[in-house]
């Protein structure tokens, strides 16, 4: 690792004009209510945690053992201020620095306490001329969670380099300590940090669930790398704020080590930023201990987390995005710091089987799906992401392509795709943005942020998407968040079939059959919904054109059997006489659906809403066909959905099975498209 300092004499004192030039700032700051009695003061003890014998810090380590620890201070911040060879991913030359219109307006915001905490909610949040850290304006968790990322420190920094205006880097250094002064770390139980006990805690306590959840821990832990380069040359940067700054670091990453969070993407996100801080302070005693731990997590968890086909075990698209991320941001900084050779050739081989199953899932628009807990990543970020993956692995033609918008690389030399193990399905007929494609997931239990959304699909078609997930819109809080919580998770809130609406006691669909080549491609998932029922679902795609789906539920389970569909925005037509729903869209993306049942079979409409980024919804029609259910009969629907550009006509639909009864073994029915017949089935 190449690493450089400027010379710096060993019986250096602190010039006089240095002296003076300190005391001013110093004193000017306390005027301005920026420095408080107390609120800096030289910490000692940060020397104790630095290894003194580490190349460059000769003098440091002399004028300590001298007694001399402000001088120490002073030759430790000449040292940072001058050292090279070490940098982030993310700032790698500061003079380059650049800030955006938002990012100015959190900086300037924040002068203010009005600080950008969560996107969900703007206008953003005054938090008082005394900052108070346990304002709680909304009861979401989430809101009170994520004050504690700083998410404003680093746009403050860039403010900082682009204006050279001190009052940000003044502000930062006062809400950094107001911080640490009001924050206190109070030991909880490691299950308090995610609210999963009834234990009511107060105070300190209370605050601390939030403040010193490892998650935010390591948020903080890996941002305060970005902010010490981009306000270390500073005036208000003093030495005894640095040994104050090294006190908290140690006591953030010493927090983490001892409190990973059991699994999931927060172990991940956590790992990685322990990475972060064991690359970016070598000299801390503790680094390479914190390195050795991010890395060993990372190196573990890619073979637990992530399946052999490269789906994230939470199964949502959104967090298999930012796991992605994860383990590529730890190859970058690995790669500056010159230890790549840690993390094993199957560790890189995972990562881009992770990226090729995020694009086979994904839409000709590079948008996701909604399935669980996922928000829509926009193309422009997606591409982004492509741009450094396409790096990483130049000799991927396919996500080359994707990266270039086609302009370079090859096409997919496939169509419909299908990842048995995490149980996502593509059906495709191009990868154009004319293309049909139905995305279905029908896979494993999931974890963390997976709903009980199973055999549920989406559907595009010529530049739209037709039949939209609900998403999460928000994750927890109060009764008011949780009943918005509970109706976005809910079974019957997804493209998939209930009974009386319940949410499914049972998550873990196995696959029976998948044929994805051929005029009729087949997928024949199941999964014990309930107790006393089980669904089997069969989609048929028939000559790349339309799809027939087949929901079967038997069991001796009791009540309505409710298939559900999500509509797309807008004025859908539709008629109870012959179970149909239409599109009538001007921009050529439109879809005929029919639905056949037996006699008795009955259509419900509803209020439902999409969301596609947290606290962001849109209200759309849900329908449901309903089947009573009696003495163990088996309830058997056939669903035709026929894509088409032309707004207003209908093709003629009829559907029918051939086998009278429910199959184990195969299935046989006959459908007609404008009395053209196709007998569609299959054997086990």
């Amino acid at each position: 690792m190449a690493f450089h300092t400027k010379s710096f004499k060993r019986h250096r004192q602190p010039h006089k004009n240095d002296e003076m030039k300190r005391m001013i700032i110093t004193a000017a700051l306390f005027a301005a209510g920026i420095v408080t009695a107390g609120a800096q003061t030289l910490r000692p003890e940060a020397f104790e945690l630095l290894d003194l014998d580490y190349p460059g810090l000769e003098n440091v380590r002399a004028l300590h053992n001298e007694g001399e620890d402000l001088q120490a201070a002073y030759a430790l911040l000449d040292y940072y201020r001058h050292r090279t060879g070490i940098t982030t991913p993310e700032i790698r030359d500061i003079s380059k620095i650049k800030i955006t219109g938002q990012q100015q307006k959190w900086a300037d915001d924040a002068l203010q306490h009005t600080f950008f905490v969560h996107k969900g909610y703007q206008p953003s949040f005054n938090y008082g001329e005394d900052i108070d850290w346990r304002y709680w304006p909304i009861k979401d968790n989430e809101l009170r969670w994520q004050l504690h990322r700083h998410k404003w420190f680093t746009p403050m920094g860039y403010a900082y380099r682009v204006s050279g205006d001190e009052k940000y880097a003044e502000e930062w250094v006062r809400q950094y300590m107001d911080w640490i002064r009001k924050n206190p770390f109070v030991k909880i139980d490691k299950q308090e940090y995610e609210l999963t006990s009834d234990s009511v805690l107060k105070a300190d306590a209370e605050n601390a669930r939030f403040a010193w959840r490892p998650l935010e821990v390591s948020h903080r832990l890996q941002d305060q790398t970005f902010q010490f380069q981009l306000f270390i040359d500073s005036p208000a940067f003093t030495p005894e704020f640095l040994t104050e700054f090294i006190v908290n670091y140690y006591r953030h990453a010493t927090h983490i080590i001892n409190n990973y969070s059991k699994q999931g993407n927060h172990l991940l996100f956590e790992a990685q930023r322990m990475l972060y801080a064991g690359s970016f302070f070598p000299e801390f005693k503790e680094a390479g201990k914190w390195r050795k731990s991010g890395v060993d997590i990372l190196n573990r968890e890619i073979h637990i987390q992530v399946y052999d086909d490269g789906g994230q075990f939470e199964l949502d698209p959104h967090y298999h995005l930012a796991c992605i991320e994860i383990f590529m941001k730890s190859l970058l900084i690995a790669d500056l710091n010159g230890f790549r050779n840690e993390f094993p050739e199957s560790y890189t081989d995972t990562v881009e089987d992770m990226i090729m199953f995020y694009l086979n899932i994904c839409f000709p628009d590079y948008t996701n799906p909604c399935f669980s807990d996922a928000k829509i990543t926009g193309r422009k970020e997606v591409l982004s992401h492509l741009k450094k993956w396409s790096a990483l692995f130049p000799e991927n033609k396919f996500i080359r392509y994707f990266a270039t918008e086609g302009k370079e690389g090859t096409m997919p030399d496939w169509l419909s795709k299908g990842f048995l193990t995490s149980g996502f399905f593509v059906f495709r007929n191009g990868w154009g943005q004319d293309a049909l494609q139905m995305t279905v997931k029908a896979g494993p239990k999931g974890e963390w942020h997976c709903q009980p959304d199973n055999g549920t699909f989406e559907m595009w078609y010529n530049g739209t998407n037709l039949f939209p997930d609900s998403g999460s819109y928000v994750y927890a809080g109060d009764k008011e968040v949780m009943e918005w919580r509970n109706w976005f998770r809910a079974s019957a809130h997804h493209n998939t079939l209930t009974v009386n609406e319940k949410n499914f006691d049972n998550t873990e669909s196995k696959t029976l059959l998948w044929q994805p080549e051929g005029d009729v491609q087949i997928l024949v998932t199941e999964n014990q919904s309930y107790k006393n029922l089980r669904h089997r679902r069969t989609i048929f795609f028939v000559d790349q054109k339309y799809f027939v789906i087949v929901d079967e539920a038997t069991g001796s389970m009791e009540g309505w059997v409710n298939l559900h569909y999500q509509m797309p925005r807008g004025n859908v037509p539709n008629s109870r006489e012959d179970m149909t729903f239409y599109t009538d869209f001007s921009n050529g993306s439109n879809f005929f659906l029919r639905c056949f049942g037996p006699e008795g079979m009955t259509m419900r409409k509803e209020k439902g809403w999409r969301s596609t980024d947290y606290m962001k919804k849109e209200q759309r029609m849900n329908v449901s066909f309903n089947i009573r259910k009696e003495d163990g009969t088996p309830a058997r629907f056939i669903t035709v959905i026929y894509p088409k550009k032309e707004a207003g006509k209908t093709p003629s639909l009829e559907a029918k099975f051939i086998n009278g009864s429910f199959n184990e073994k195969g299935l046989k029915l006959q459908v007609r498209i404008d009395g053209k017949k196709k007998n569609l089935g299959y054997n086990l």
